[in-house]
Order: C-alpha cells, then structure tokens, then sequence
C-alpha cells in the first residue's frame, strides 16, 4: 500500500508541475499586455518600461516561467492587476464560498440522485424506470445558465410579485447577518455561534444555486447507481438471501447497495472535484462569491495572475480530489493498489 501511496503522490505532482507550465505558456498566447491593464492605455513608455522591468516581463519567456515556478512553490501566485492584492490570498478569501456551495450541490445529488437509481433498478423496464432515466436525461442536457435563470425566475421573481419572498435572488445571507469567520463556511460559523437564524438564512439563500449546480451530477449518480445495482441484483447471493425470506428492504439496502457503492463512491468523489473546481456561471448567475466568479471577473479585466492563479487552483482541486478517491478505493479494493 505505501508503494502504491508513494506513486500516486509522485503522479500528483508531476500533474501539478505540467498544468502549472501549460496554463502559464497559454496564458503567454492570450492577446492583451498586463502593463497597459494596469497602468492604462495613457502611460508613458517610461512608466510601461518600469512597470514591465518590475513585473520581469522584459525577461525571455522561459526566465519568466523559472520565476514563476519558483514563486508558485513558496505560495507566492503573483499580484492581481487590478487591485493589487496577492492572488493567493484572493484565492483564500473566496475558496470557502466554493467549497459551500459544491457540498450543497453534492448533497442535492446524492439525497435524490441515489435513491432514483435504486428506484428504477428495483423496476427496471418499467415505467418508472423511464421515467426516472429519462429525467436524469434531461438533467444532464438542460445548459446551467438556463436552468439558473430560469429558477431564479420561477422561485424569486415571480413570487415577488404577489408579495412573497420565496427565495433569495443573490449573495450568501442577508446583510442583517454578522457572522464572525471560524470555518470560514457561512453555515457552519452560523451553528457554531449558536445563531440558527442566521444558519437558516445562509441555507436558504444555498438553495437555488444548489439545485443548478447539482443537477448535472445528480443525474450522473442516478445512472451509475442503477447501473450498479442492476449488476448487483443478478448475483448468486441477492437471490440466497431473497430465498432466506429477507424482506426486499433487508435485500436492498443490506446486500445489494453495499455492494454497489465502490463505483457510486467513486463518481462522487470525481464529481466533487469538478464542482469544487469552480462553477462559474452558477456563482455569476447568483451573485455568489466564490472562486467561478473571481474567475469571471478576471477573465473579463484581464487579470492574467488571477487567471493563471484560478486555473491552478481548478486543476490542484481535481487532482487532489482524484487521488483521494484513487487512494481509497485501493483501500477497498486490494486488487487496484496490487495491479492485478
């Protein structure tokens, strides 16, 4: 197991060290100087020949790359062209809004997305069955930002009309809120400060942009978990304990889904990745501030730093993510960590 751990650890960083030479070089090829983002397109040849001596832009691409490399391995991502203010520190500030945000969405997913599969594995070729595969469909196919606006619509505006205020539109909790940081997550400040209030508020305002963001992966859960218990159901020891005169509960639950949680386990894990990778039009939609729309808004400033610096943070996230769901299904299945 430690040769098996040692060797994902080396894959892990040789991943990191490709895509952190990769996003820089693309990001050598995006038209746009930094130094005219930064000191305007009114500057003195003087002052853009400082600037770009300071920022070591005057360097040949591979100096460039060999600074850069060196800094990202002390932490250090660059500063923002914007404001000024260290990407990394940026990246810090907005990361736990993400991380909020993608565990509400996999909790959306796996609360239906596991029981629909059971369901339609339990009646397979039925009815039900289509129907519930046929809305997994459908969830996977509808585009995010339609589905975003189209709830923010249906379950905010519309009933504000009529004076109800169903859902929040934006934001994480309402502005009556103060929520000293601990976690850094709103919801969980909010019950450690013993403010259930506030844990509501937070909750609430998660809702909508739960549901978008987990409506993709809801539907990948749902097919991969029919897909394993049809497996499961067809083996010789579900029919010895249905032949026991084990209720189908029992059967199900007991035997069959335990069985078939290694690969359901699996998409999980991979699909937490994704999301916490960033979901950008989700948290540009709702307003939510979080790295998707730190990314947003850089991309349109052209914040080359902060890009290289979200790009970076996307790709560790996954991978990191995609090791620990490596490392433990080697834990669980002996043959993958022996390669047999």
């Amino acid at each position: 197991m430690l040769k098996f751990f040692v060797s994902r650890m080396v894959r892990l960083v040789s991943v990191l060290i490709a895509i952190t030479v990769v996003s820089f070089l693309f990001l050598k090829l995006i038209p746009g100087d930094p130094v005219t983002v930064r000191l305007g397109e009114h500057a003195s040849a003087q002052q853009a020949a400082a600037l770009r001596a300071a920022l070591g832009l005057d360097k040949p691409w591979y100096q460039q790359l060999r600074i850069y490399m060196l800094h990202a391995a002390r932490g250090d991502l660059g500063t923002s062209l914007v404001d000024q203010q260290p990407v990394a520190q940026k990246l810090a500030s907005y990361f736990p809004a993400t991380v909020e945000l993608a565990l509400g969405a996999m909790a959306v997913a796996v609360m239906f997305g596991v029981p629909f599969g059971i369901l339609a594995a339990m009646h397979a070729r039925s009815v039900l069955d289509a129907a519930t595969m046929s809305f997994a469909l459908l969830g996977v196919s509808i585009p995010v930002f339609w589905l975003g606006w189209m709830l923010v619509y249906l379950l905010s505006v519309v009933p504000s009309h009529f004076g109800i205020n169903l859902f929040p539109i934006s934001g994480r909790i309402s502005l009556m809120y103060t929520i000293r940081p601990i976690t850094h997550l709103v919801i969980v400040d909010a019950i450690l400060q013993g403010n259930l209030r506030a844990a509501l508020d937070a909750l609430w305002h998660l809702v909508l942009p739960a549901l978008t963001l987990g409506t993709i992966p809801l539907a990948i859960v749902a097919k991969i978990t029919r897909s394993g218990m049809l497996d499961v159901m067809r083996s010789d020891y579900i029919r010895t304990a249905r032949a026991k005169g084990l209720s189908e509960w029992t059967v199900i639950t007991h035997h069959a889904l335990r069985n078939a949680l290694v690969p359901i386990l699996t998409i999980i894990g991979l699909q937490t990745g994704l999301l916490l990778g960033g979901a950008v039009l989700t948290e540009h939609i709702f307003a939510w501030p979080g790295v998707g729309r730190l990314a947003f808004d850089a991309i349109s400033n052209r914040d080359l730093p902060l890009i290289n610096g979200c790009v970076l943070l996307f790709a560790a996230v996954f991978v990191i993510v995609n090791t620990v769901v490596d490392l433990l299904y080697a834990a669980a299945n002996p043959r993958i960590r022996y390669g047999t």
